[in-house]
């Protein structure tokens, strides 16, 4: 591969952004991690989603303010090295990879288990390791064949969602029955059962975890600054579809599954979206949903070595990585990022053939630690900007946060109540350990490794100022410690 500078290309225009923000939402953790939670907490998932919800909106309309006013690559990464010191940076950044990383892993995964619906007898690990080869070839390509590629997955997977639900309304209105349905579809069935409540709130707060996962990843939205023809107009569209696509593709869609079937049928063998409209007996409709959840997986990991690819592109400008990531292929990408992404999805292939029955839950509590941890970094970065712009009288943000500062402390702890409850169950301690130990690794290659230029606070362009500036005055750079 030959370097073509060290810029990467703006390819990605407001339709490519906009779907990415619809795709992000629709992963792994809607398909096939749903199962997991709803079994933990029955129909009261849903409020686990709402709540969960409005915790993530506050944190991406952060994300969006500190994205239109520094659109660089690296996003939250080098908002952590400006506001909160190079060390804050580093951590972030190299967590969001290790979050990508896990959830890539979870998201093969659970292609492998869709996979298994119509190859019963086929490992899950062969599947895992054709699809890793595959999607690493399709990331070496230009960003806008990539952003050309998430819009016709995630337009699959709105029309197949919405086809879904208005299919399981009819059902549900006009009260047909099914005879290979184990109980008559209506809204009975959220109440049934046990009731809304049926492991109590001990089974409400123990499904977060997953709850939290299944938003991991929608903070790509921001990574995309750096490749955003207009990041001013397309990162707000993005940001501000957040609370539709939580009502309806999580509220409304899990709301309509368990209303056709009751809850505690759902087994997380496959997708239960897969499973209730195969138990229906409406022909086809399993495999149809089983072609749109593979679809499902394969832009989440997609979006998952996109997303680690530009934050690393991002360390290595502020020396907080090897410059080896920060090369860039003809075609505008970094492609050392792309290949090392796929060595670590190559763990995943290990992890399904050595314990497949319980890696999904594992590596679904540890990314949730990592996802929750960059979700506090990217507050906190936002809370000190806010508090910098009041102290130096500097120009307001195109797109504020709203309820500020009362909406942001309230997640931050609510954030922080999420990793309490990680250590509460026992099958989701594991994060805690995992994540403390990445913490302190973190901490000592920073002191160890990191020199020069990477022990600086990233310097970035205020868009709000330099729109304001005269012609012809230097504009800052937008990082620190870049390489030559």
């Amino acid at each position: 591969m030959q370097t073509a500078g060290f810029s990467l290309t703006r390819g990605l225009n407001s339709r490519h952004i906009r779907f990415m923000a619809l795709g992000s939402a629709i992963g792994t953790g809607l398909f096939y991690g749903s199962a997991t939670a709803i079994q933990k907490a029955g129909p009261a998932v849903l409020l686990a989603y709402i709540v969960a919800g409005a915790a993530v909106f506050m944190v991406m309309r952060a994300l969006g303010e500190m994205a239109v006013r520094h659109p660089v690559s690296g996003s939250f990464g080098q908002y952590a090295s400006r506001y909160l010191g190079p060390l804050a940076g580093f951590i972030t950044g190299w967590t969001y990879v290790f979050e990508m990383a896990i959830v890539a892993i979870a998201d093969v995964t659970a292609f492998s288990i869709y996979m298994g619906f119509w190859f019963h007898d086929v490992p899950r690990w062969i599947w895992v390791l054709a699809i890793i080869f595959f999607l690493a070839a399709l990331n070496l390509l230009s960003v806008k064949v990539f952003g050309e590629l998430e819009f016709w997955f995630s337009l699959i997977k709105v029309a197949a969602i919405i086809a879904m639900i208005a299919g399981g309304v009819i059902i549900i209105v006009f009260g047909f029955h099914m005879e290979a349905a184990q109980a008559a579809p209506g809204l009975g069935n959220l109440v049934s059962n046990g009731g809304f409540l049926p492991h109590g709130w001990g089974g409400l707060l123990a499904a977060f975890a997953v709850v939290m996962f299944a938003f991991g990843g929608i903070e790509t939205i921001g990574v995309t600054a750096g490749e955003a023809a207009n990041p001013g107009k397309s990162i707000p569209q993005a940001v501000n579809t957040v609370p539709v696509r939580i009502l309806l593709f999580y509220v409304l869609t899990i709301g309509v599954l368990m209303s056709l079937v009751p809850w505690n049928t759902i087994t997380g063998e496959t997708s239960p979206f897969v499973q209730i409209f195969s138990s229906l007996g409406i022909p086809a409709a399993g495999h149809i949903l089983n072609a749109v959840v593979i679809t499902a997986a394969l832009s989440a990991v997609n979006s998952d070595i996109f997303g680690a690819g530009r934050i690393l592109f991002g360390l290595s400008q502020q020396g907080h990585a090897p410059a080896a990531f920060g090369r860039i292929s003809r075609a505008g990408v970094p492609w050392m990022t792309v290949v090392m992404m796929t060595g670590v999805l190559l763990v995943g292939v290990v992890l399904n053939a050595v314990m497949p029955e319980e890696v999904f839950l594992i590596i679904a509590s540890i990314a949730t630690f990592a996802t929750v941890w960059v979700w506090v970094m990217i507050l906190v970065s936002h809370i000190a900007m806010k508090r910098e712009i009041a102290r130096d009288s500097l120009a307001p943000s195109a797109f504020p946060v709203p309820l500020w500062p009362a909406g942001s402390a309230l997640t931050v702890v609510f954030m922080a109540a999420i990793v309490v409850l990680l250590g509460v169950f026992p099958d989701t301690r594991v994060a805690l350990w995992v994540g403390g130990a990445w913490l302190v690794l973190l901490v000592l290659a920073f002191r160890l490794w990191v020199r020069g230029d990477g022990r600086r606070r990233a310097v970035l362009v205020d868009e709000s100022s330099a729109a304001q500036a005269p012609a012809g005055l230097p504009v800052p750079s937008t990082t620190a410690g870049a390489r030559p």
